[in-house]
């Protein structure tokens, strides 16, 4: 059913508004909540069809924002602070994953697409739940933080190199992306050290004053900078909207001012946009089939061996078992990022569209799966019955 543009955008934005304070009631994270409004809306209930093009690009702009704040979310001081022993042992338990993701990939007929899919671990989730949980400052906190941190960033970078791969083989098309990662670094070097010697003046332009907002301008632009190289050298433009997060979150030693000013922008309008949209996109007949059911089974309980089974490595490193375990079944958390490579499979022709609606209701399951075995698996609080 055809409805008119001022009324669609006055559902969206009505709903971006309401669904994050009936999400904390039915505590469950708000992206849940805004799929599944995009589900009752979408073809699967309503079938609504909204604005031909203003909702898509809000979307896609919300999406490139939530991959920016994505790449805030990094901690460098983290990955610094652990030494070269911290880093094998978090190189091991991606590379763990990975194997194990693509073993699984084979056993249900799919490739390495899937195989990176299935790596995929939610930042976004993890920071949370380990804040809730009083962990997020501990020993244990800090490994499972750094742990979806390289699981984030490296499955993003494989997905980009696997879609080069598949474009272009092995051509100038392939290695066009290197003068972007150089210059990245190049101007993560630079960015530091004229912060480091001029801490004041880089605060002060890249916070600003609270009438004027430059933090907020100088950090779009960014984006923005680096989505358009990214282009210029064929990648997907998530992977510059992550790029520009994480030189601000290098660069910058105080970003909580700025972070919490970005996400105003992002997850008080627009990535609740993205998430709709992805939930409008999503048909429950395409998973209804006993097929599709089955095949959504197979891909839940890889995505928790391939968490769960890297876990056996913590003791090797004077870490417990259960600590492992925890870290596995929170680390089996997934949603943007996930949600994000089924939308660029889907537009590359990797994967069909019965299975991105599969990996999006895998997203919906393990974003609650995880949390909740976490906190089941965890030490009892004071006063907690059991």
């Amino acid at each position: 059913m055809q409805i008119s543009q001022g009324f669609s955008l006055l559902i969206v934005t009505l709903a971006a508004a309401l669904l994050p304070g009936l999400s904390r009631r039915l505590r469950i994270p708000s992206p849940v909540a805004e799929i599944l409004f995009g589900v009752v809306l979408g073809k699967s209930v309503l079938d609504l069809h909204m604005g031909e093009y203003w909702l898509p690009f809000l979307a896609e702009l919300g999406f490139l924002v939530l991959m920016f704040q994505a790449g805030m979310e990094i901690d460098f001081r983290l990955l610094k602070g652990r030494g070269l022993r911290g880093m094998v042992f978090q190189l091991l338990l991606f590379g763990a994953t990975l194997t194990l993701a693509a073993f699984c990939a084979g056993a249900v007929n799919q490739d390495a697409f899937i195989a990176l899919v299935l790596s995929t671990t939610s930042l976004g989730l993890v920071m949370p739940t380990l804040r809730e949980a009083g962990e997020q400052g501990t020993p244990f906190g800090q490994t499972v933080l750094i742990a979806a941190t390289v699981a984030d960033f490296l499955t993003l970078l494989g997905i980009t190199l696997v879609v080069l791969w598949r474009q272009s083989g092995l051509s100038w098309a392939f290695v066009a992306p290197v003068p972007l990662f150089a210059g990245f670094g190049l101007a993560l070097w630079a960015a530091r050290l004229w912060a480091w010697w001029n801490p004041e003046r880089a605060e002060s332009l890249l916070l600003g004053s609270s009438m004027q907002e430059q933090g907020v301008r100088m950090s779009l632009a960014l984006l923005f900078l680096f989505v358009s190289l990214s282009e210029l050298a064929h990648l997907e433009p998530v992977l510059g909207a992550f790029m520009g997060g994480c030189i601000l979150s290098f660069v910058l030693r105080k970003k909580e001012s700025l972070e919490s000013k970005i996400s105003v922008l992002g997850f008080g309008f627009l990535i609740p946009l993205f998430f709709i949209h992805v939930g409008m996109g999503f048909d429950v007949a395409n998973i209804l089939t006993p097929e599709r059911l089955a095949f959504t089974g197979k891909l839940l309980v890889a995505a928790l061996l391939v968490k769960l089974v890297p876990s056996l490595l913590f003791p090797f490193f004077g870490m417990r078992l259960s600590e492992g375990v925890r870290a596995g079944a929170l680390l089996s958390s997934r949603l943007s990022l996930i949600i994000a490579a089924a939308a660029i499979g889907l537009q590359e022709g990797y994967l069909s569209v019965e299975t991105k609606d599969s990996i999006v209701l895998l997203a919906l399951v393990s974003c609650l799966l995880g949390p909740v075995l976490f906190r089941l698996l965890g030490p009892r609080r004071p006063g907690e019955r059991g």
